[in-house]
């Protein structure tokens, strides 16, 4: 694995570094574009939506934020792969990808009884299946193939405090897949460490996004998930920006193969809760 370089602004220097960000046109992926981007990256975001993607590439470059952007859904893999290339070629290097991109499965059993086991529909399951968990694989395999030939690199996958603990306000497919990519980061990260490549997961508690069509910016639902974070709120996507440049450059240098939540305590909550209910 690279060594560290000398002094600390270095350490969160991505100046010049290129980056991609899938699911990049709104929520945490717009976030961690512009953290990156707002420390000096060259940063390409993918997305689905077109249309906002457009309109948010117009946006970040109006501040004077060196940014591209490439229309694709994640779940066709070879555009993917195609796109992740042509960044890397466009731009000159690839240091920094977070594979973000992902998927409501619908409400969990907190909600409503669409969400139990008996009625989860097979085919939303294998299409939350190939975003979130196949073209986490597939971005990672992409990125990895970009990075390896420079013997540098940071793989920031977004899994979620659903896949750590049990969650019943998600549903299945989400649990699975939040849950599937944590075991895709610490499988690469043994075999990509010799590569000087670092491959890490976080695992947002509840935040203020567009996920499951904004719904958690109901007031009544945004109370439910509320109601499981010691510090009492949803967050903002904003609030992810610290987090990203630390995993995104060369001061995670030895940090791999592991899970960093970003939840308010939620996870924290969770064992006393659990600790409480026993005795």
């Amino acid at each position: 694995m690279s060594q560290p370089p000398d002094g600390v602004a270095s350490l969160l220097d991505v100046s010049g570094h290129g980056a991609l960000v899938t699911g990049a046109a709104s929520g945490l992926g717009l976030a961690m574009a512009e953290a990156m981007a707002e420390a000096g990256a060259i940063v390409t975001l993918l997305d689905v939506d077109g249309e906002t993607l457009a309109r948010v590439e117009e946006e970040l470059r109006s501040r004077g934020l060196e940014i591209r952007s490439v229309c694709v859904d994640v779940a066709d893999f070879d555009a993917l792969e195609a796109a992740i290339h042509e960044a890397a070629v466009e731009v000159g290097r690839l240091d920094a990808v977070f594979a973000n991109a992902g998927i409501s499965a619908g409400p969990g059993i907190a909600f409503t009884d669409a969400g139990a086991l008996a009625n989860v529909d097979l085919e939303s399951w294998n299409r939350v299946l190939d975003v979130n968990l196949t073209g986490v694989l597939v971005t990672m395999r992409a990125a990895a193939a970009e990075m390896r030939p420079r013997r540098y690199g940071r793989i920031v996958v977004t899994s979620s405090v659903a896949g750590v603990s049990a969650e019943p306000t998600v549903g299945y497919a989400y649990t699975a897949t939040k849950a599937g990519v944590l075991g895709l980061v610490r499988h690469a990260a043994i075999e990509l460490a010799s590569s000087g490549i670092c491959v890490n997961a976080i695992a947002p508690g509840p935040f203020r996004t567009n996920i499951a069509g904004g719904r958690i910016r109901q007031p009544e639902i945004a109370a439910v998930f509320a109601a499981n974070v010691p510090v009492g709120r949803i967050a903002e996507p904003s609030e992810l920006k610290g987090l990203t440049l630390f995993l995104g450059s060369p001061a995670s240098s030895y940090v791999t193969g592991t899970t960093i939540p970003i939840d308010g305590g939620e996870l924290a909550g969770h064992v006393l809760r659990e600790r409480t209910e026993s005795r």
